[in-house]
C-alpha cells in the first residue's frame, strides 16, 4: 500500500473471540510476510485482557485462588503478580465478569462484587503493596458494595479515605490503582450498562435509585466524578475509600513505552473486534489514535466490524475488516505491501 516497511502492531483483543497476543501475531505474520518489519505490541484499555498484556510487557507470575462468582458460586479466579513482587494486577471479569454467567441466568439486580474483593484481598495477602484493579466485562451494578464488604472481611491493608477526602493509606500501606475503560459517571452506570447485563427499563431504574442510596452512605460521593461509572460502579465504590482512578488505556501504552517505540516506526497497525462509538470515548483505539496523531504516524486499524460513527479522528488512514485469524494476517499483508 505504501513503501514503509516499518509497523508497530498494537492490537487490542477481539472480545470472545481472540485474545491481543493471537491479533499481534497474524497481523505480524502479514506485515514480515510482506517485507516489512513489526514490533509486536498487544495493548489493552483497563478491560479484559489488560492482565495478559501487563504480563507479557513486565514479567511476572499468575496465582489462582477459589473465589465467588457474579452469582456467588465458588470460581476458580487468576490474578498476577508482576516481576518487581509488590505489584498485582486484579482482573474484575475474572471473579465478577460476564462471562461466568450464562445469558439465561443474567440478573443485573442480583449479581454482585463480593468476588473481585476477595481477589484483591487475595493479591495483598500474598505480598502487594499496590493493586492495579482492571475493571471492564462486569455483570454487575452493585457500585462495588459487596467488594469492599469482602475486603472488610478479609483484614486485608486497603487505601483508606478520611470523611473529609484526605487520601491516606493504613498501616501496611497497601494503594489501590483502578484502572478505567470509560469515563460514564457512577449515577449513569445503570442507564449506560445495566441493559447489557439483564436489566429491563424497571431493572435500570431499581438500580438506578440504589446506586444514588449507596452513594450517600459512602466517604466521598462518586456522583458527576468521571469514570466512577466503571463496572457498574465498581470503580466509584473504590474510589469512595481512596482508591486512585487512570484511564486504563493511556496507563497500559505508558507501561508498554508506547511512545518511544511509535517513533521508531512508520505507521501503526492496531484494532478490536468490534470499532464503534464507545471505541472513540476512552478506548485503546482513541488513545492510539490521539497519539499518532501528535506523532504524525498513520494509523490502520483492523477490525471484526466497524460500525464507528463517520466523523473518526484524522490519524486513521484505513480500517478493514476482517473475522478471522486468516483474514486479518492477509489484511496486514495488504496494508504492507509496498506500493
Amino acid at each position: 500500500m505504501w513503501g514503509m516497511t516499518r509497523f508497530l502492531v498494537a492490537p487490542d483483543s477481539f472480545k470472545g473471540t481472540f485474545g491481543a497476543a493471537e491479533v499481534t501475531e497474524a497481523i505480524a505474520a502479514g506485515v514480515e510476510a510482506a517485507g516489512g518489519e513489526a514490533d509486536s505490541c498487544p495493548v489493552a484499555d483497563g478491560g479484559e485482557g489488560t492482565m495478559a498484556v501487563l504480563l507479557g510487557a513486565l514479567g511476572g507470575g499468575r496465582r489462582s485462588v477459589r473465589v465467588h462468582d457474579p452469582l456467588r458460586r465458588p470460581v476458580e479466579a487468576e490474578f498476577a503478580l508482576l516481576a518487581d513482587g509488590e505489584t498485582a494486577v486484579v482482573e474484575m471479569a475474572q471473579a465478577s465478569g460476564l462471562s461466568l454467567v450464562a445469558p439465561e441466568e443474567r440478573d443485573a439486580e442480583r449479581a454482585d462484587t463480593y468476588g473481585t474483593g476477595e481477589l484483591i484481598a487475595a493479591a495483598i495477602a500474598a505480598g502487594a503493596r499496590r493493586v492495579l484493579v482492571a475493571v471492564g466485562g462486569s455483570a454487575t451494578t452493585d457500585g462495588g458494595r459487596c467488594a469492599l464488604e469482602a475486603l472488610r472481611r478479609s483484614e486485608a491493608a486497603f487505601v483508606l479515605c478520611t470523611s473529609g477526602g484526605e487520601q491516606k493509606t493504613n498501616a501496611e500501606g497497601v494503594r489501590v490503582e483502578v484502572l478505567c475503560d470509560v469515563q460514564t459517571a457512577f449515577e449513569d452506570a445503570a442507564r449506560v450498562f445495566a441493559p447489557q447485563k439483564g436489566a429491563d427499563p424497571a431493572a435500570v431504574g431499581r438500580l438506578t435509585a440504589r446506586l444514588d442510596e449507596f452513594a450517600t452512605e459512602l466517604p466521598r460521593d462518586p456522583r458527576g466524578v468521571p469514570m466512577t461509572g466503571c463496572a457498574g460502579g465498581l470503580s466509584g465504590g473504590l474510589w469512595a475509600y481512596g482508591a486512585e482512578l487512570r484511564a486504563g488505556a493511556e496507563f497500559v501504552l505508558d507501561a508498554l513505552d508506547f511512545d518511544a517505540r511509535l517513533a521508531r516506526t512508520d505507521a501503526v497497525v492496531s484494532g478490536e473486534g468490534r470499532f464503534d462509538s464507545q471505541s472513540l470515548e476512552g478506548k485503546i483505539v482513541a488513545a492510539i489514535a490521539r497519539r499518532c496523531a501528535e506523532a504524525g504516524k498513520p494509523l490502520h486499524l483492523i477490525v471484526g466490524q466497524d460500525t464507528a460513527p463517520a466523523d473518526r479522528p484524522a490519524a486513521i488512514a484505513s480500517i478493514t475488516e476482517a473475522s478471522s485469524l486468516e483474514a486479518i494476517q492477509q489484511s496486514a499483508r495488504q496494508l504492507a505491501r509496498p506500493s
